[in-house]
This record gives C-alpha cells, sequence and structure tokens, in this order.
C-alpha cells in the first residue's frame, strides 16, 4: 500500500511538474508571437475607425466676385461669399459606430481563435520533442543491451557455443539502432527550431523537454454542447451582428440629408442717392434637403446584406460539422492511444520475461542469440508503442482541449 501511494503521488507531481512547464512556454508565446501581435493591431485599428466615422460631412465654403455688377435697386453687387453645411439623418452617425463596433468584435474573434491555435501549436510541438527524447533514450538503451548480447557472444564464441556470425548480426543491429538515433537527432534539432520559433525566441538553442510523460487514469468528461460557444462559431455570429448594423446603417444612409446655409452679398451704395436702404448688403439664410428619388444603390445594398446573412448561416452550420467531426475523431483516436499503451505495456512486460528466461539459458550454457534479437526487436517495438501511444494521446487531448476550453 505503501508503494502504491508513493507512486500515485509520484505521478501526480509528475503531472504537476509536466502541466506547469507547458504552461509556462505557452505564456511565453502568448506574449511574443507575432501573429497574435498582428491581430491585436488589425483590433486596435478597426476599433479606432469609430472616431473615423464620428463625423459630419464637410463644411462647404464659397466666395465669388462679380465681374459684370449687378444693379439692384439698393445698388450694385460686388462679391458673394456663402457658408453651408450638410448633416446626415437623426441617428445616422450613431448607426455607424454601432457598425464598427460590430466590426471590431468580429475582429477580436481572430485573436482569440489565433491564441487558441497557437496553444495547441505550442502543446503539440512540445510532445514531439518528448516523444522524439524517449525514444532516444529508449535506443540507447537498447544499444548498450546490444553491447552485452555481444560481449555474451564473444564469450560464447571462445567456448565453442556460438559463431562469429552471431556477433557480426548482434553488431549490425547495434549499427541500424544507432543510425535510428542519429536521424531522431536531427529531428529533435529540428522540431527545436519548430517550438523556438512558435515562442519567437531570439535565441534557438537547446529545449530541454520532459522526462516522462504518463497517460492519467481518467479523461476529463466532454460535454460537446460546449463547441457552440468556440470563438470560431462566435465569429459568425459577430459578423451576422455587423450586417444587421450594416442593413441599419443603410437604412439610415437612405434617408434624406438636410442643409443648412448662409449667403452674404455685398453691396456697393448708389452714388448721389440718398435713401434707408442705399448700400445695404444681403444676408440670406438658406435650407436644403437631400432626397435619394432615383437612387437604387440603398435597396441593392439591402439585398446584398441578406444574401450576406445567408451566407453567414451556411458557413457557420459547415463550421460547427467541421468542429464536430474534429472532436469526435480526437476523443475516438485518444482512446485508441489508450488501448495501444495497454497492450504495449502488457507486451513489453512478457517479452521481458521472455529475455530473462534467456538469460538464464545462458547461465546452463545454451543460448539462441537468434532468439535474443528477436526478443530485443520486440522490446524496442512495444516501447516505441508505448511513446507513440502516449504522444498521440496528449496531441489529441490538446485538439480537444482547442475545440473545448
Amino acid at each position: 500500500m505503501k508503494n502504491v501511494i508513493i507512486s500515485i503521488l509520484g505521478f501526480m507531481v509528475l503531472s504537476v511538474s509536466n502541466a506547469q512547464q507547458l504552461d509556462t512556454f505557452i505564456e511565453e508565446a502568448l506574449r511574443n508571437n507575432p501573429e497574435i501581435q498582428k491581430f491585436e493591431m488589425q483590433y486596435k485599428i478597426v476599433s479606432e475607425k469609430v472616431n473615423e466615422v464620428n463625423t459630419i460631412p464637410n463644411t462647404e465654403f464659397g466666395a465669388g466676385y462679380f465681374v459684370s455688377e449687378p444693379e439692384t435697386r439698393t445698388g450694385a453687387q460686388r462679391f458673394k461669399v456663402s457658408v453651408k453645411q450638410m448633416l446626415p439623418w437623426f441617428g445616422t452617425i450613431s448607426s455607424r459606430e454601432n457598425y464598427v463596433n460590430a466590426l471590431a468584435d468580429a475582429k477580436y474573434e481572430d485573436i482569440v481563435i489565433a491564441k487558441r491555435k497557437l496553444m495547441a501549436s505550442v502543446s503539440k510541438s512540445f510532445y514531439n520533442l518528448y516523444a522524439i527524447n524517449a525514444k532516444q533514450k529508449v535506443l540507447s538503451e537498447n544499444i548498450k543491451l546490444l553491447k552485452i548480447y555481444e560481449t555474451m557472444a564473444l564469450t560464447s564464441v571462445e567456448v565453442g557455443k556460438a559463431s562469429v556470425v552471431d556477433v557480426l548480426r548482434l553488431q549490425m543491429r547495434q549499427n541500424d539502432l544507432q543510425q535510428l538515433n542519429d536521424i531522431l537527432h536531427y529531428q529533435f534539432l529540428s522540431e527545436t527550431t519548430n517550438f523556438n520559433t512558435l515562442l519567437n525566441r531570439e535565441d534557438t538553442g537547446t529545449v530541454h523537454s520532459i522526462d516522462n510523460l504518463l497517460i492519467p487514469a481518467q479523461d476529463v468528461e466532454i460535454h460537446p454542447e460546449g463547441l457552440n460557444v468556440h470563438p470560431e462559431l462566435l465569429k459568425y455570429d459577430k459578423l451576422f451582428q455587423s450586417i444587421e448594423q450594416s442593413e441599419l446603417l443603410n437604412q439610415k444612409e437612405g434617408s434624406p440629408m438636410i442643409g443648412f446655409g448662409l449667403d452674404y452679398i455685398n453691396v456697393q451704395p448708389r452714388p448721389g442717392m440718398n435713401f434707408s436702404d442705399n448700400g445695404k448688403d444681403i444676408i440670406m439664410p438658406m435650407v436644403s434637403v437631400s432626397i435619394p428619388i432615383f437612387n437604387k444603390k440603398y435597396k441593392s445594398v439591402s439585398k446584398q446584406n441578406e444574401l450576406q446573412q445567408q451566407e453567414i448561416q451556411f458557413q457557420k452550420q459547415e463550421r460547427l460539422n467541421a468542429l464536430q467531426t474534429r472532436l469526435d475523431t480526437a476523443v475516438n483516436e485518444r482512446l485508441a492511444s489508450r488501448i495501444s499503451h495497454t497492450t504495449a505495456t502488457k507486451n513489453l512486460k512478457q517479452a521481458r520475461d521472455a529475455e530473462a528466461i534467456l538469460i538464464k539459458n545462458y547461465e546452463t550454457g545454451r543460448i539462441n542469440f537468434n532468439d535474443v534479437l528477436d526478443i530485443q526487436e520486440l522490446q524496442l517495438k512495444f516501447q516505441l508503442n508505448q511513446i507513440e501511444a502516449v504522444q498521440n494521446y496528449y496531441m489529441q487531448s490538446a485538439i480537444i482541449n482547442y475545440l473545448m476550453h
């Protein structure tokens, strides 16, 4: 019982340590990743457009000089100055602001999606590094084991209980494993570069991956309805709302515009005459209305908005179907990894039992090195299967986390 408790506590400490290490890498990636920063800048740009649309049309100023001065009863007109301001219909400016804010909300979901994807990518690269590192250790252990077998074979050759061919086979097997180990070394370097790139590190040095990773006893319960609030789907809701705001804005912009203005005309006094309004300047306030009577633009925009809303609904349903399929696949793949790991563990135990029997036979003088190579190859296969099952389990868990959390 004491050993069981110690094993459970050790597993819990190891799991917490691995999770904390991964969380640290993810936090670093979220701080430094240029793609996240790009989406944040795009969001700020769209948000800033609220100030851009919170304006009214330009004020129009005009001035004119009468080359041929028209004569009036009160004198000749010399020049004219005018000012005019058009105002949009009531609520048009607030509709513009609401539309831009809706676009900003949709753009914000790009940040959330990018962060989730980055977290999944960092996690996958992290588990790739673990798998490569674990395979290298297993290969190194098997190479050492083959060296022991080679020593045993040389001893057997000396006493005539084995042939030189057995020794050569063991050496060739060592060469094959060393080749695989060297290939894994370069794969580790490539994955390290990819990992550092995700974290946007200037230093592309070695990444210390975790030494051990275990499949937990139980999986966290999954609620598929959580997909409904996934940011990839929420983005379509935000886009749908932005089109609603676009339609409200279109209706406002299709309303009349009201203009207010003022004309000032300078009048020169008539010489040699004396009356009360002689040379009196002219001031004329004006009101104007702009009505889009023959403009089909706004009806066309309304039709386009309606069609875009339908398109977004179809896109959302299509994306929901894809996410559900991806979730089901990840869940089933994770279950399959658990089964594969359990089977590999059982097979590995039996292979080691067979190995122990062969070693026992060596003490009595009977050993078949072909059987030794076969058992060693099986052990390596089962060990690699264990590592790949653990790797795939956490890979699928990263996909599930992307979809559900």
